[in-house]
């Protein structure tokens, strides 16, 4: 395994074969990819803690999602195979709009405001209060609901390493974001092969699959499955990896 810190982000790269490029979510680290990393071992991966999280250092002032998609953008300088989760999966469509994606995978990636479940409580305290004590209490709250689902006591490890102000800030963004419903119709837009896929039935909301549906994007549902359907279906979320990268390379031959 190599590690460096490239455009100010702490990056890991292991495996041969083709590249996979992997964006971690809301408070999230690289390394809840490493699992489905794993499932996945015919190829190369190269994870990346974002700025202000994992072991990435924590910038002075937070980046907005547009800014982090560029900075993204400009960190891969040319297009790649990029698979985002959640808040990932939103930035993993803007990097597609920016030129920088041959393909990519939106994992339950904001589609609706009903898909904000963590940064929709963020927001309710200011920023002030929230970096003073929101965080903290949103962590013991996703502690307690999260002691029988390995998925969510992952995430509070992960969140212990968050930065509070740039966790805020991107959980504004994607409140807002979320708002305008505009998402599906962009990943269906985008010029590049893109698949959804969306846990089912505890991922994206109802309504947020159905928007996928009405601006006919390319969207798959994994069941029984939650928000991090890497973890709850690792073989049939491999599969579809495997199935969209094929696919890719078929279109380009």
């Amino acid at each position: 395994m190599k590690w460096t810190i490239e455009h100010g982000m702490s990056v890991r790269r292991f495996g041969s074969g083709p590249e996979l490029v992997w964006i971690h979510g809301l408070g999230e680290s690289s390394t809840s990819f490493e699992p489905a990393a794993a499932e996945l071992s015919e190829f190369s991966h190269v994870l990346v803690d974002l700025p202000g999280y994992g072991r990435s250092a924590w910038p002075d002032e937070p980046m907005g999602l547009d800014a982090l998609a560029d900075h993204l953008a400009a960190w891969l300088g040319e297009p790649r195979f990029v698979i985002g989760h959640s808040m990932g999966g939103v930035l993993a469509t803007m990097i597609a709009e920016r030129g920088r994606a041959k393909a990519i995978v939106n994992i339950d990636g904001n589609i609706s405001r009903g898909d904000c479940t963590f940064s929709g409580q963020a927001i309710a305290w200011s920023e002030a209060d929230f970096v003073e004590h929101g965080f903290a209490e949103l962590r013991a709250k996703v502690y307690a609901e999260g002691n029988d689902e390995a998925a969510l006591r992952g995430y509070v490890a992960a969140m212990t390493f968050a930065s509070p102000r740039m966790f805020y800030r991107h959980a504004s963004d994607l409140v807002a974001l979320s708002r305008t419903e505009s998402m599906a119709p962009r990943l269906a837009a985008l010029a590049v092969p893109a698949l959804f896929i969306a846990g089912v039935p505890r991922g994206i909301c109802e309504p947020s699959r159905a928007l996928l549906d009405r601006a006919r994007a390319r969207w798959i549902g994994i069941e029984p499955a939650g928000h991090w359907v890497y973890l709850d279906q690792r073989t049939r979320f491999a599969a579809a990896i495997r199935e969209l990268h094929a696919s890719t390379l078929s279109s380009r031959g």
